[in-house]
């Protein structure tokens, strides 16, 4: 099964196996001092998109730098996340039903104002991104997101070194 993924950039479709086919059935990486240095403690980012492949696409990437991450469907699983788990930053999207990433953002701000959020869409306008940063956005992303982008705006959040520059092959 091919998975889409919210990055520009990639040339061909991952493949699905069947410990990616559901965030319950992947385990959180456990990453050492030795498999990242730059990481001094663990963090977990609340990764709150409706759509699977998305949320494990990205959870990937992440676990490359050794980010766990914790997942939620809709912006109120998100808030019940933030409510109720060590949460270091969160990644919403702005579309998700019952509860998109614009009206859970003041409520998860609410519940924990320390907490970085940052915000994605495919459907960003300037009005929508204007309103996500005064809503205390920490930063605002367009779908589709290049990974290297969207690991440094992670890193950032969660007050990290930047990760090292993609590789670009000739």
């Amino acid at each position: 099964m091919a998975i889409w993924t919210p990055f520009e950039g990639c040339l061909e479709p991952r493949r699905a196996s069947a410990a990616s086919a559901s965030p319950a059935a992947r385990p959180l990486p456990s990453h050492g001092a030795s498999e990242a240095p730059s990481m001094l403690v663990p963090r977990q980012i609340l990764l709150a998109d409706d759509d699977d492949n998305v949320r494990c696409g990205v959870a990937e990437l992440l676990s490359d730098l050794g980010i766990e991450s914790l997942h939620a469907e809709t912006g109120r699983e998100a808030l019940e996340i933030v409510r109720s788990k060590p949460v270091h930053a969160c990644l919403l999207d702005l579309q998700m039903p019952e509860c998109g990433g614009l009206e859970a953002l003041p409520l998860i701000r609410q519940a924990r104002a320390d907490l970085p959020c940052l915000v994605y869409s495919g459907s960003l306008n300037e009005l929508l991104e204007r309103e996500a940063l005064r809503i205390g956005a920490f930063a605002v992303l367009r779908k589709p997101v290049q990974p290297h982008v969207l690991r440094q705006q992670i890193c950032r959040a969660l007050g990290l070194p930047p990760p090292p520059p993609p590789v670009v092959h000739a």
